[in-house]
């Protein structure tokens, strides 16, 4: 159930808070369920239509060749690779997906395999035809100018042709492989298979002719480059050649003519080198046991030399005399014979310790001054070869520079000389960076159009249509079909929903009923049970005051409110209540002309003061209730609903009956509905099935001062279809 309106000014805020809410699965597919002959025939209008496009289509075979990229393989021994050979990521894949596809590659294609001649790939008859007539007309060949770049023996619609293959051809990458699927589409299979090959064997040997192009190209500026190279060391070492004549430093020793190469000088660097560090360091321990010396051989300060010769031992002597010194100094004071005695030993001791330590000094010594001397000499070699004993430091210097120049353009000249080599070896070595691990076979059945995949779609595309215009349909329509859509566009409880009955159900005992006698005729059906549960839900909706005065109204006239009148009163006496129908319709009357009492006095003349309560209410013993007719014929009808003594003779009624239900007439157009809804406790609103406008009735129930006082809404005149379950439970009865 949906939140009642309390009042006409939250009517707005109610049917936005119904927009809000999410879409009710149930209540689609009841919606689909109500039109599904619609859906049907939908689907059935897009199979016949995907079938016509599966007869009028051209079958196409796809044909698929694998090809691998090896880069980085099939190399000969001792070869190293190209500059711009490296291992393939996945952007240099999709280059050479792009080079499969390019115009030159598909290009030769087309003239190896003549298909500009094919009557699927080459120019259409059509075409030709034009194309000679344009001829004809101006003396040229017009097709020509579509290939501006075509070489003479190429076909005029080379251009084309290409476009054409490039659309059948399909290149992709399998998985994360370097291994490339190329897929020709044709209508013959076996030129799928020979077209899909020759793309394959295409790029296989296109890739050879850019290596080798790479290559020459590569060499031949080697090539140059080495001449210039070559001529510019052969200047640097006549440079330094120049420079050694000139300052006279070409001679070792002066006098020998020995000239020394740049490793033996390299060499006799690292000795001096080595000379120096070894000098330093003997230099560095002489100055330690200078400065322990110094000291007097005290302990602390044979840390540095504490691993050299006997002087580790002597240090563990002494610490352990002087342990012994502290436990006596304990026990003992300073003057006792034993620590006097302990303390002469440490003197001894200390006295071995600086003598290992001159010892030491005095041997280390003389290891720095033959360290010294040595490194002297090799100074003095190195000076006498590179002629610094008798050139200046500026000399020196230049002469330096000139040799790391030289240096420098020979290790330059010599690495082009080695590339050259190498480039020339790979230019006349054909090495494949792609080959074809799966030829391309001839397919046995077609690629496309696919048949399933067509008809499945079409079938999901018509339903899909068939739902959307089913629902379309269901919005366009006006009335009420389902049960939801009065919740959603009311904001009303429906409180009951009577199916249709047909005229064979109401027949019985030989002549057609009223639905009021099939109610007390069949007291066990299921449109019994239904206006009892009607009877319960007006009852549960104040449990406190359960309302006796019922008005019954709808929308318009012929939506069945008088009927459902009719059978509430009955199933009231039915029930043994004591149950009064009042005929509150004073325009048509429907009620007191399905009861026969049209030309009694009723409620008009009772209200005009022609007649006495008790000579207008008649009561129907086929039936159990008792009924108050129209009476008199008036044209002021809303009046007298309006008067003090109608409200008055309700106020009456009230204690006599159990049950009063007032049939008044349609809420739209006329307005004694709601003057009578004033002596009411609760309103029961009839609309019918696909009949009731939606627009229409929401717009009557917000006249109503209180809508909140509409108990709920009784869908009438039902489908079983649209009933639903409800069907089901009708049947079995």
């Amino acid at each position: 159930m949906l939140k009642r309106v309390e009042n006409v000014n939250d009517w707005e805020r109610a049917e936005a808070g119904a927009d809000a809410k999410g879409v009710d699965l149930g209540e689609a597919l009841r919606r689909l369920r109500r039109r599904w002959r619609f859906v049907l025939g939908v689907a059935a209008l897009t199979l016949v239509v995907g079938a016509l496009y599966l007869t009028s289509e051209t079958q196409l075979y796809v044909a698929s060749a694998q090809l691998l990229l090896e880069p980085l393989r099939a190399r000969a021994a001792g070869l190293e690779p190209t500059p711009n050979e490296v291992a393939m990521d996945a952007t240099q894949i999709e280059s050479q997906i792009a080079i499969l596809k390019s115009t030159s590659l598909l290009a030769r294609v087309v003239r190896k395999e003549k298909l500009a001649e094919d009557p699927e790939f080459g120019e259409n008859p059509r075409a030709r035809g034009l194309s000679s007539l344009l001829s004809a007309l101006f003396g040229a060949r017009v097709d020509a100018i579509a290939a501006p770049g075509a070489a003479p023996s190429d076909p005029p619609n080379l251009t084309a042709t290409v476009e054409r293959l490039r659309s059948a051809l399909g290149v992709q990458r399998s998985g994360q492989s370097l291994v490339l699927l190329v897929s020709v589409a044709s209508s013959d299979p076996p030129k799928a298979a020979r077209l899909a090959n020759a793309v394959a064997d295409a790029f296989v040997v296109d890739k050879l002719d850019a290596r080798f192009e790479t290559a020459k190209r590569a060499s031949v500026w080697l090539a140059d480059r080495l001449t210039e190279l070559k001529q510019k060391l052969r200047d640097s070492e006549e440079a330094v050649a120049r420079f050694r004549a000139e300052n006279n430093l070409v001679a070792f020793g002066g006098s020998r003519g020995v000239t020394l190469t740049e490793e033996q000088l390299a060499q006799l660097n690292g000795k001096l080198v080595a000379a120096r560090t070894d000098a330093a360091e003997r230099k560095a321990r002489l100055d330690v046991l200078q400065k322990f010396l110094a000291g007097g051989g005290a302990a602390e300060d044979a840390s540095d030399i504490a691993s050299t010769g006997a002087i580790p031992e002597l240090r563990r002597q002494e610490n352990d005399l002087r342990r012994q010194e502290a436990d006596l100094l304990a026990r003992y004071n300073d003057r006792h014979p034993a620590v006097v005695d302990l303390r002469a030993q440490v003197s001894d001791v200390r006295r071995n310790i600086a003598a290992e330590a001159g010892r030491l000094a005095t041997d280390v010594r003389h290891d720095w001054e033959l360290a010294l001397a040595r490194q002297k000499a090799i100074e003095k070699t190195l000076g006498d070869v590179t002629g610094q004993n008798d050139v200046d430091a500026a000399k020196g210097i230049d002469l330096r520079e000139l040799e790391r120049n030289a240096s420098a353009d020979r290790a330059l000249f010599e690495d082009f000389l080695q590339r050259s080599k190498v480039t020339e070896e790979q230019s006349s070595f054909e090495a494949r960076e792609a080959r074809i691990i799966t030829p391309a076979l001839a397919p046995s059945a077609p690629s496309y159009p696919n048949r399933g995949r067509v008809l499945l779609t079409a079938l999901l595309i018509g339903l899909a249509l068939g739902a959307g215009g089913a629902y379309g349909l269901d919005y366009l329509d006006a009335g009420f079909s389902a049960a939801r859509q009065i919740e959603e566009t009311l904001r009303l409880p429906v409180i009951a929903s009577i199916p249709q009955m047909e005229a064979r159900e109401l027949t019985f005992d030989g002549e057609a009923r009223a639905l009021a006698e099939y109610l007390v005729a069949r007291p066990q059906s299921a449109l019994s049970e239904t206006i009892r549960g009607l009877r319960s839900a007006v009852q549960m909706s104040d449990v406190d005051t359960p309302p006796k005065v019922l008005l019954a109204t709808s929308t318009l006239p012929g939506e069945g409110k008088s009927a459902l009148a009719q059978m509430l009163v009955a199933s009231a006496a039915q029930s043994g209540l004591k149950a009064l129908l009042i005929d509150a319709d004073l325009r048509r009357r429907a009620s007191s002309m399905a009861l026969g009492l049209d030309d009694r006095p009723g409620l008009v003349d009772y209200l005009i003061g022609d007649a006495e309560l008790s000579a207008v209410v008649a009561h129907d013993q086929s039936r159990g209730h008792w009924t108050l007719p129209c009476g008199a014929v008036t044209l002021n009808a809303s009046d007298l609903l309006a008067s003090a003594r109608f409200r008055a003779m309700i106020a009456a009624l009230r204690a006599k009956f159990d049950l009063i239900v007032l049939d008044t007439p349609p809420m739209a157009p006329t307005v004694d509905a709601l003057v009578a809804e004033r002596s009411a406790d609760k309103i029961i609103y009839v609309v019918r099935f696909a009949q009731t406008p939606r627009e229409l009735a929401r717009e009557t129930i917000a006249r109503l001062p209180e809508p909140r006082r509409i108990v709920g809404v009784v869908l009438n005149l039902t489908t079983r279809a649209a009933n639903g379950a409800y069907a089901e439970a009708y049947e079995s009865v």
